[in-house]
């Protein structure tokens, strides 16, 4: 039986085989090995990882996309807040600047970042150059899957040359978007944190409503403008955080999806005389409790009043993504303290901290509740 070559073996017979060959010996190393002589194996190249591929979007679009992605833009103010929380850092633009809160939050660098504009909003002001001139890879819009959209992307993509994706961001879902994101992004654990984290915020919202019948929720009005004379009325896209939590009285017949919602009068106020009233900031809030014309409505009356925070995006609304998951954890828990075991300040500070990365000093936090908590 033949013994294996061991290593000091092998090497002393390397040795002799280069002696040999320095001698003028016609002799290859498979000689001197015992073997045959033959040509040496071509080396074996690594198939090259491909540069692209197929993503297929919540419109069921297929867009060719890098295989790694570093430079995206947001089509429009949704986007900006839903890649704000998901990828900042690969963001080559915005849609609308910045202000000094959000700055404070989201970092001072973005303060020189090109401003671009939005495209498929109620208004299309998206500066196209501008875009092309920050060389993104993938322009990507958010939001709720409108009639028409599948075309207006289509043809935004074939105008710039640059692809351009659909990511469906619903309150009931959030989760679904960030895990797409991951995906297309090459951040699967940073969608999948935030994709656990949407769901078990909603799950437990809607767990607790679920204990609440209809006829026992809250009867509550949603108002803006600089009269108060705007809600955002029942079954409105702006409104589903008020629809899942409470009674929303501002029932009309032509429902507006617009964030400045329905106009509506004083009068109409009083008829409908809802026990609890959300302003939004820039309203009226700090003013009608002194004001005569709205002191027989019930909420006014009880004081049962309290003003939307809008540090850094409005709680509730406008426009209806992301932030719309911190409204929907403050309003139920404003409404029915009793039913949870955590409080708004809990959940300020971990939606802030999970969602922006931003930690919450206390009198930041005491700032951002002053006129959303119950008085004392």
């Amino acid at each position: 039986m033949s013994t294996p070559l061991r290593r000091p073996a092998a090497a002393l017979l390397a040795l002799l085989c280069a002696a040999a060959l320095g001698a003028g010996a016609v002799l290859g190393l498979a000689g001197c090995s015992g073997g045959q002589d033959r040509p040496a194996a071509p080396a074996q190249e690594a198939p090259a990882a491909p540069e692209t591929y197929v993503f297929t979007d919540d419109l069921g679009r297929e867009v060719e996309l890098p295989a790694q992605i570093d430079r995206i833009c947001p089509s429009g103010f949704t986007a900006q807040q839903v890649l704000l929380t998901m990828a900042p850092d690969k963001m080559v633009g915005l849609a609308q600047e910045l202000n000094d809160d959000q700055l404070r939050i989201f970092g001072e660098k973005f303060a020189g970042y090109p401003v671009f504009g939005a495209v498929l909003g109620a208004k299309d002001n998206l500066n196209r150059e501008a875009v092309a001139a920050e060389n993104p890879q993938v322009i990507i819009d958010t939001g709720e899957a409108k009639k028409g959209a599948r075309e207006d992307l289509d043809a935004l993509q074939e105008q710039l040359g640059i692809p351009v994706v659909f990511i469906e961001a619903k309150l009931s879902d959030y989760g679904a978007a960030y895990e797409r994101l991951g995906e297309m992004l090459g951040m699967e654990d940073r969608g999948d944190e935030l994709a656990a984290y949407c769901r078990a915020s909603y799950q437990k919202v809607e767990d607790v409503m679920a204990t609440i019948p209809e006829d026992e929720r809250v009867r509550m009005a949603y108002l803006l403008g600089a009269n108060g004379l705007n809600a955002i009325a029942k079954t409105s896209f702006q409104g589903q955080v008020i629809d899942m939590c409470a009674d929303n009285v501002v029932v009309v017949d032509d429902v507006s999806g617009k964030g400045n919602g329905n106009e509506i009068s004083l009068e109409q106020i009083a008829l409908w005389n809802p026990d609890l009233i959300i302003f939004q900031a820039g309203s009226i809030y700090d003013t009608v409790g002194d004001d005569p014309a709205w002191a027989g409505i019930a909420a006014i009356g009880s004081g049962r009043y309290y003003q939307v925070p809008d540090d850094p995006y409005c709680w509730m609304n406008n426009p209806p993504t992301v932030n719309q998951l911190m409204g929907m954890q403050w309003l139920p828990r404003l409404l029915y303290p009793d039913r949870f075991d955590d409080t708004i300040a809990d959940v300020t500070r971990a939606y802030y901290k999970t969602m922006y990365q931003y930690d919450l000093s206390d009198a930041e936090l005491a700032d951002l509740l002053a006129d959303a908590s119950p008085r004392s």
